[in-house]
Formats: C-alpha cells, sequence, structure tokens
C-alpha cells in the first residue's frame, strides 16, 4: 500500500493517544454496572447512538433484567419492546438472545467462565455467533472481559483515513494489527485509546468535520 507524500510527517500512532489524553482527560470508558450490562450494551449501541442504549439498558434495569437467567427466560417480543430506543429493537433482541444461547451452551450460562477462557479461543466463537461482528466481539473481550484486544469503529477509520494512515476504506483487520503492531500490549492502553478517538470522532472528526479545535488538527489531512 502507497501513501501520500503527506503520510510521512505523521508521528507514530503511540503519540498520537497522548495528543488525544491531554485534551479530553482519561476517559473511564465503557460505562456499564456488571459484565452483562457492558456486553448487551455493546450489542445495542450497533447503529446508533450511545444516548438511546441508555434508555434500552435503563428499561431493562427497571425490569430486573440485567441478569443471564431473566435475558434466558423473557420472551424476545417482549425484550424486543423494552429495548425499542436502541432501534433495529427486533434484531438486536435476537442477538442478545443468540449471545446467551451461546453462554448457556459453551459456558453453561456462567460469565466467570467466559471471562478466564483464552482470548485466542474466545474470539472465533463470539465471532460465529449470529449477529455479533468483529466492532461487537471486540467491544465485549475488551470492555466487558479484560481481554487485550483493540476495537476499531467507524470514528477510527474516519480518523485515520482523513490523517494519511489509511487509504480509504481500509478493513477491519488492517487497522486492528496496526494498532496492535504499534503499541504495546496493554488493557488500559487499548481500552483509553479506544475511548480517546470516540470523544474526538463524537466531537470533531464528524462526517462534515469540526477541525478547529482537534487535538489532531496539526496533522495533515484530506481536504473535505
Amino acid at each position: 500500500m502507497t501513501l501520500p507524500k503527506a503520510a510521512a510527517s505523521n508521528p507514530p500512532l503511540r503519540r498520537i493517544y497522548p495528543l488525544l489524553c491531554a485534551h479530553f482527560g482519561h476517559r473511564n470508558w465503557w460505562p456499564g454496572d456488571t459484565t452483562l450490562e457492558i456486553i448487551v450494551g455493546a450489542i445495542l449501541t450497533q447503529n446508533t447512538a450511545w444516548s438511546n442504549v441508555e434508555k434500552a439498558i435503563g428499561n431493562l434495569k427497571k425490569q430486573r433484567l440485567l441478569s443471564v437467567k431473566r435475558l434466558r427466560e423473557i420472551p424476545v417480543e417482549e425484550l424486543a419492546r423494552l429495548v425499542r430506543p436502541s432501534g433495529y429493537f427486533n434484531q438486536k433482541a435476537k442477538k442478545i438472545k443468540n449471545f446467551i444461547a451461546f453462554l448457556d451452551t459453551r459456558y453453561a450460562g456462567s460469565l466467570a467462565g467466559l471471562r478466564r477462557a483464552p482470548l485466542e479461543r474466545l474470539r472465533p466463537e463470539l465471532l460465529r455467533v449470529n449477529g455479533i461482528g468483529p466492532e461487537t466481539a471486540d467491544s465485549i473481550l475488551l470492555y466487558a472481559l479484560d481481554k487485550p484486544v483493540f476495537v476499531v469503529d467507524a470514528y477510527t477509520r474516519r480518523i485515520l483515513v482523513r490523517h494519511y494512515y489509511f487509504e480509504p476504506d481500509p478493513s477491519y483487520d488492517e487497522i486492528q494489527e496496526r494498532f496492535e503492531k504499534e503499541l504495546e500490549t496493554d488493557l488500559d492502553l487499548y481500552n483509553d485509546f479506544h475511548a480517546q478517538i470516540v470523544a474526538t470522532g463524537n466531537r470533531y472528526c464528524r462526517s462534515r468535520p469540526r477541525c478547529a479545535g482537534c487535538p489532531l488538527e496539526h496533522l495533515p489531512h484530506r481536504e473535505e
């Protein structure tokens, strides 16, 4: 892959993190009181804003449904009604049910057993669950299960492409491999670096960029 000459002046990715962290401070991401809440949130946040996920999670909490047993027992139609604020609610209810079925089949319904599984086995297993793609799987692994894997989302792709770290349309695996190659394998670093990227994308690097004040404003970037 040949990148433009402007990319030659870009700092390595490991030097991007302190720039973002100095601007936003430590992010303490991902919100969630329990392992299961974080897993459910990772499924619900697909294709929607986090504020919508919070509403859906709130509905589940009011009904005391954030347990493996309760999510196993609730009819999928009722679950869909409760997660409606997150959008695509019928699909997401089925995805939650699919995860619970996976947990029951492979780990006897035990989140502790899930957490003990090695990353190299667990990631392929999660990716075989219907409705769980790479970003959702890696969010579960990193934030819920404390596995050192770097999460790539739309913000990550947009920021890196705009700043010439990649040509347009890089694959998920290509971006993840670069992060994991250039950074030390560190759970807290992976966690907060991704959170910093989310904050940058949410505030500045939108579909229509707001570059003024962005901590990466000084880097070479593509004109929109």
